[in-house]
């Protein structure tokens, strides 16, 4: 690990299970997103399933005495090679680990190979390959040691987790949390764009109850629609006229159902 970091953090990648991922070829189609996007699911924000609490961290200013002295503090309680390193700007470099938690798929670019060997000889080949989109759903709970400068962002971060991966989706559609246990609870906090994960894992310390990084999709509960592309936005659309014909129909049926039975109920009354 002697590269240095720069801009784009370096990667050191660790697995930590050895679940097998589900890959999809998608061509361009109707239903292309459909099997991973619907309404109900991309649209509408559904209850958290697990217990973890918003909590609000302090990160105190430190000193250029007080880095060095803490930089001294975290390399002598670890237990492996992943040190950090005070550089001479004053800046330092590290290792934050990233936990990936993502239960929708990812997709990645692939190439369409030419379909017939005339089109080969036609010069259809690699520079010229039909564009189209694989989704796959990533090892779940996968592990990643990224190193970085103590100014590397959290948006930084993440590009350059979805760049290692060849994801091809907004970096707006995930977002870094950090993560904490506390007197037996589990508190998770989104991190913003412009917070520095090395200067966090520093004041916290290696250990990893009292921080770790998580990087999870963006659900805030408003849809960012910048984040989507072309296809998945008229996707979307013919997703929900579709959603909106079927709730009609439904309501349709259920007041002609009622009228039906008022009718018939009228002429089983006798007159006068």
């Amino acid at each position: 690990m002697g590269e240095a970091p720069v801009g784009t953090p370096s990667f050191e990648m660790t697995w930590s299970s050895t679940t097998s991922s589900g890959y999809c070829s998608q061509e361009d189609s109707d239903s292309e997103l459909e099997q991973y996007f619907t309404a109900r699911t991309s649209l509408v924000r559904r209850p958290r399933r697990d217990q973890d609490e918003p909590v609000e961290w302090e990160t105190p200013d430190l000193s250029q005495a007080e880095i060095e002295q803490k930089i001294k503090e975290y390399n002598g309680q670890i237990n492996s090679n992943l040190f950090m390193s005070l550089n001479k700007d004053g800046s330092y470099t590290g290792f934050i680990k990233v936990q990936l938690k993502l239960v929708r798929p990812v997709s990645v670019p692939s190439s369409k190979k030419p379909s017939t060997l005339q089109d080969a000889r036609r010069g259809l080949g690699r520079s010229t390959a039909v564009k189209r989109r694989t989704s796959f759903y990533l090892p779940k709970d996968a592990v990643k040691h990224l190193h970085v400068l103590s100014r590397t962002r959290a948006r930084e971060v993440i590009e350059a987790l979805l760049r290692k991966f060849l994801v091809v989706d907004d970096p707006r559609k995930f977002a870094l949390f950090e993560r904490a246990e506390r007197h037996g609870q589990v508190y998770l906090r989104k991190l913003s764009d412009d917070e520095q994960p090395l200067r966090l894992r520093l004041l916290a310390g290696p250990s990893e109850k009292a921080l770790s990084f998580v990087l999870k999709e963006n659900d805030s509960g408003e849809v960012n629609w910048d984040a989507f592309s072309l296809p998945e936005l008229h996707n979307f659309l013919r997703i929900l006229q579709r959603e909106e014909e079927e709730h009609l129909r439904q309501i349709v049926q259920k007041y002609s159902h009622c009228r039906q039975k008022i009718q018939e109920a009228l002429h089983a009354c006798p007159l006068g």
